[in-house]
């Protein structure tokens, strides 16, 4: 049995060992997690963020333990709108998930139907929460790291031409790009080829042979790990030596493994850093995940653990597990302090710093973080 199956298991057997009797009943939180799958890699991470926090003490709220379902949506759509109906039907009052925006997609609709909020820690494509009211994201939307990542891409690294490759399967990679193209043409940069690979290809020949024909200056490749690290590979094998920059779906421990020496010095834009770590409970987590997991924590785990702590903050701001009540409180999130950092939510949407990252020696190493505005304003009060 995988290690997040027995946690699950632990969970509910422990709940049924410790109450006493007459205690009250759970209130019971979803998670719609990726655990198996193209990109497992994401709920895996998220799963340790959930359990390193509820190990720091926050596994109960309103005096009622607080008992977390797990639901592996295999990484496909189909089975996250599966797995949210039957979260749903076992009575949860809010969902976690998913952790990526394609089966976020699918998931939504069926929690706004039913009236159940639902957070994904790591849903940045801004159509996720768009036109809905119970639908929340813990993370940046895509136009802004687009923005981010076309400013870093024009003004700190020189670029005026650039290389565009997306993966055309997934909804999360071509929005990125397209976002990347406008912001960065804005600036006055040029697109000089978009081309498309397609989740679980092997050989990107063609592709990387019309990006050294068109002779950019910068690789601009916003898709997730294994996509990235091939790309990477037969980039260098094929002699190509421009700079690599990519989005957050580059930031798992499998870029590393995959890409190898090629990624090296590969940049993304990022959700989180441990060394970017501005709260006390962010600290405290960090200390506590080493701990549990004996390695360094990640970003998408720290997401999926401020998506817990504002569905806890929610449903104690409205003194009540009523999901109506819980929406209105998540809604009403201004400077909350999480794992990392404070988030305030306007429509549905966090708005979060970016963090820029890059790889050496193996490792991914922190650059530098950009504050929104908003962020900016809230620190200066």
């Amino acid at each position: 049995m995988r290690s997040w199956a027995r946690a699950v298991v632990f969970f509910a057997v422990l709940g049924l060992l410790a109450s006493p009797v007459g205690a009250q009943e759970p209130i019971r939180i979803g998670v719609n997690f990726e655990m198996t799958g193209a990109t497992a890699a994401y709920g895996q991470m998220g799963w340790e963020g959930i359990q390193t926090i509820r190990s720091m003490g926050y596994d109960t709220v309103l005096g009622r333990p607080v008992e977390v379902i797990l639901v592996d949506n295999k990484s496909d759509r189909v089975e996250a709108a599966n797995a949210t109906t039957r979260l749903i039907n076992q009575g949860v009052v809010a969902i976690i998930g998913t952790m990526t925006s394609g089966n976020a997609l699918a998931a939504g609709p069926i929690a706004e139907q039913a009236g159940i909020p639902i957070i994904g820690p790591s849903t940045t494509n801004p159509l996720v929460t768009q036109g809905r009211t119970h639908v929340f994201r813990a993370c940046f939307t895509d136009n802004y790291q687009a923005e981010i990542a076309a400013q870093f891409a024009y003004e700190n690294l020189g670029a005026r031409r650039v290389a565009v490759i997306s993966d055309i399967a997934q909804d999360y990679t071509v929005a990125l790009g397209q976002y990347f193209t406008q912001a960065f043409e804005r600036l006055g940069g040029q697109v000089v080829v978009t081309t498309y690979v397609r989740t679980g290809d092997q050989d990107f020949t063609a592709q990387l042979t019309a990006v050294a024909n068109a002779n950019p200056d910068l690789l601009y490749v916003p898709n997730y790990y294994t996509e990235n690290a091939l790309i990477a590979r037969q980039a260098r094998e094929l002699g190509l030596t421009q700079p690599i920059l990519s989005g957050d779906g580059a930031d798992a421990p499998e870029l590393l493994e995959i890409g190898g020496e090629a990624v090296e010095g590969l940049m993304h834009t990022a959700f989180w850093h441990e060394e970017a770590a501005v709260t006390d409970l962010g600290r405290q987590y960090i200390e506590t995940y080493r701990r549990l997991y004996n390695k360094e924590p990640n970003s998408f785990g720290g997401l999926a653990a401020d998506a817990y702590l504002m569905v806890l903050h929610a449903i104690e701001q409205a003194g009540s597990p009523d999901p109506a009540a819980i929406r209105d409180q998540l809604e009403a999130i201004h400077g909350l302090e999480v794992v990392t950092g404070p988030v305030i939510i306007e429509n549905g949407d966090a708005i979060k710093p970016v963090v820029i990252r890059r790889v050496e020696g193996g490792e991914f190493r922190y650059m530098t973080t950009v504050y929104p505005p908003e962020l900016q304003a809230l620190a200066s009060q």
